[in-house]
């Protein structure tokens, strides 16, 4: 006699079959969204520093070159005024004006004026523009003080000197941020007073 066989599926209880729980899969997801969370915000913190960075190396980069370019030409020059045209005092101020001989390299043969003025762009934001035959050209900008230039005549002792406090910060409600560039330029054209 032959022995029968059982064919047939054996059931286990629902606690026992293989799988998640809705329970298990929300814990989940809430954990990968936390860290997704996290490494989105870093992220975004990481491009928004770099980006600020970036802006204020820019900013004081074109403050080096605005020093740069104002040092070449007061070098050369033969005299500076007010915009007036009235003779600098010890006094600060927004705005000079640059008298160039000929052999001036950026007076290209002919004799200049060129004034170096500070434009309000803003609360608390000046742009220096070199303006040449009533074309002001953008040289610096996020400059956080109006009055730059604060010129000393000569002396028995020593020449004329222009003295330049750039102060540079894109964002000026920030103040531990601003950079500053201060330089004295001699005007080499001047001549010692005698005492």
């Amino acid at each position: 006699m032959r022995a029968a066989r059982f064919v047939g599926r054996l059931r286990f209880p629902a606690s026992q079959q293989a799988g998640y729980t809705m329970i298990e899969l929300i814990a989940v997801l809430a954990i990968f969204l936390t860290v997704v969370t996290a490494l989105t915000t870093l992220f975004v913190s990481g491009s928004r520093a770099e980006l600020d960075a970036n802006r204020r190396f820019e900013a004081q980069q074109n403050a080096r070159l605005a020093l740069d370019r104002m040092r070449r030409e007061l070098h050369c020059s033969s005299g500076i005024t007010k915009l007036d045209g009235t003779p600098l005092t010890a006094t600060p101020v927004a705005a000079i004006r640059v008298a160039l001989p000929s052999h001036c390299p950026s007076a290209n043969g002919t004799a200049i004026t060129v004034d170096y003025q500070l434009a309000a762009k803003g609360t608390s934001r000046w742009e220096l523009q070199r303006v040449e035959s009533g074309t002001p050209l953008p040289i610096a900008d996020y400059l956080v003080e109006d009055e730059a230039f604060t010129y000393t005549a000569e002396s028995s002792s020593s020449r004329a000197l222009l003295h330049v406090d750039f102060q540079v910060n894109v964002n000026p409600n920030e103040g531990w941020k601003t950079w500053r560039l201060v330089d004295d330029i001699v005007l080499r054209n001047t001549l010692r007073v005698d005492p």
